[in-house]
């Protein structure tokens, strides 16, 4: 178990409050074909907790993961702006996000984000995107869940991008 708190700005209430609403949110996932619970909650910057479950179908592709269910709750209710994540399963370790949650995530959240995996037993270890720019900080020992991310920092102001699009249009 890594004891993140501090170096995540994370208070042990709020975390033990991730925790306990991670956990309660695995109770709703709905996986009849693989049996694989996952739970998720997001702490926003203002302070509420937002849950998710996984939600699969019989048609394997159009599940949804707990991180993006929890995400789309988040965004529909109008929260953009995020302080942490926590992902809970019924396994030990923990397992982390997949590929496409770990992007979804990056959408959201700065490379330093940091993404709390809860085990069976409410071990949890923490990871965060990217070590971007974190020199001697403690946060070194954490792993990468997604090097050299690509997030919608990296993509023009959506002017440039209608200009340049209109630029191409005019080429052709």
């Amino acid at each position: 178990m890594t004891t993140p708190s501090a170096a995540h700005d994370i208070s042990p209430s709020e975390l033990a409050e991730l925790i306990q609403n991670c956990v309660r949110a695995k109770e709703k996932a709905y996986c009849p074909y693989s049996h694989f619970r996952v739970g998720a909650t997001l702490l926003t910057d203002d302070g509420l907790y937002i849950n998710g479950a996984n939600v699969e179908n019989a048609s394997y592709s159009v599940g949804i993961c707990a991180e993006r269910t929890a995400y789309a709750r988040a965004v529909a209710d109008g929260h953009t702006k995020f302080r942490a994540l926590a992902v809970s399963t019924d396994i030990s370790p923990p397992a982390s996000p997949c590929g496409m949650c770990r992007q979804f995530i990056r959408e959201f959240g700065s490379p330093n984000f940091p993404v709390f995996m809860i085990d069976q037993d409410q071990n949890y270890h923490v990871m965060t995107l990217e070590q971007v720019g974190l020199g001697s900080s403690p946060l070194r020992k954490f792993v990468d869940l997604l090097p050299f991310s690509f997030g919608p920092d990296v993509l023009p102001p959506p002017d440039q991008m209608k200009a340049a699009q209109s630029d191409m249009g005019k080429k052709s």
